[in-house]
């Protein structure tokens, strides 16, 4: 088992990143997640902006190609040199699972590979091969504590040479931890609006800074099963407003209608009314979604579930496909799936 905690990455991120292959980061800090795997990639000395040596792909890009990881991983690069395959939006895919299996038996010696998972479960099938494995390096992203958001707001401040009152500094935090890059833009916007000034006092936080630890995808996600547009316009605004992607809701839209496949499909299976399977496969969501989750389950079918699913996955390929199109994309989907929702409630 090599897992690098919390406060042992930024010594494993100066010394130890070349030193090894594989890379697991996971966790429920989105925002955290991005950003480690973007330091780890930095750390690599691969070349970046060359498309020959970087490999970036959707964990839908390997539903259809199993055998794709294994290939892109081992595979020799144009003009020689190091290669770096970047997997992201990992949950627990029996393909990519595999595929790390069979990559950390041999790892390779002129390629990196970091995988970006969610938020998994101990007794996830990713998470228990990487901690089972020596030569896959996993890196837990949970939310930032008290230690770390100040450790961030100062390093944040130092680059405007600000100072910050106790108050205002008890304030602030108060309104960060639920997503670093949510959190890190949140500061950086107040540091840019107080440029040129001493000290940063209370106004000023009341000013400038939003909720960010309110940006979650799951507020718009749940909108969205509730068929609420306007719920869903108002969090997809908060997310945007906080420079993260909206990918990250078409992302999360996905995984539960997931779950809620695998709950309808045993709701029907075992005669279970929506409460039953609530008990056993919904115990990690937090309480206040409950109840969104399980009238969901009353009103979409099986069937209504897996087209869904299949529309949301194709949306994901095209956003992947046609970059620049990305928002556009991921909004007139989710926009579609919201007016599904409401129809059905």
């Amino acid at each position: 088992m090599s897992e690098i905690k919390s406060h042992e990455f930024e010594g494993f991120l100066q010394t130890a990143v070349r030193k090894h292959r594989l890379f697991v980061i996971y966790g429920p800090d989105r925002g955290l997640v991005s950003e480690r795997a973007k330091q780890i990639a930095e750390k690599t000395g691969v070349d970046l902006s060359d498309p020959f040596s970087l490999i970036k792909l959707d964990v839908g890009d390997l539903h259809n190609d199993p055998g794709r990881l294994i290939d892109e991983t081992n595979a020799i690069g144009l003009f020689g040199g190091e290669r770096l395959v970047w997997i992201r939006g990992a949950a627990n895919e029996k393909s990519v699972v595999d595929g790390l299996h069979a990559i950390a038996a041999s790892p390779p010696d002129a390629a990196f590979l970091i995988v970006e998972a969610g938020d998994l479960k101990k007794t996830a099938a990713l998470r228990k091969l990487s901690d089972s494995s020596r030569a896959i390096i996993a890196i837990p992203c949970y939310a930032d504590d008290a230690r770390a958001l100040n450790a961030l707001v100062d390093h944040e401040l130092a680059h405007e040479n600000l100072r910050i009152t106790p108050a205002a500094r008890h304030m602030l935090l108060e309104l960060l931890g639920g997503d670093r890059i949510a959190s890190r833009n949140e500061v950086r916007k107040l540091a840019l609006y107080c440029r040129g000034l001493n000290t940063i006092d209370e106004q000023h936080v009341i000013d400038i800074i939003g909720d960010a630890s309110a940006v979650s995808a799951d507020d718009a996600v749940d909108a969205i099963l509730k068929g609420d547009s306007a719920g869903f316009l108002h969090a997809t605004q908060k997310i945007i407003a906080s420079k993260t992607s909206i990918f990250l809701v078409l992302q999360g839209c996905l995984r539960q209608f997931q779950l809620l496949d695998v709950m309808r499909a045993e709701m029907d299976e075992k005669r279970l009314q929506p409460g039953q399977v609530m008990q056993t496969h919904g115990r990690h969501l937090h309480f206040k979604r409950k109840p969104t989750i399980e009238q969901a389950l009353r009103t979409w079918s099986s069937d209504a579930i897996g087209r869904e699913m299949n529309r949301l996955q194709t949306a994901i390929f095209q956003t992947r496909q046609r970059q620049s199109l990305e928002d556009s994309i991921a909004m007139q989907t989710l926009l579609s799936t919201t007016l599904q929702s409401a129809r059905k409630n």
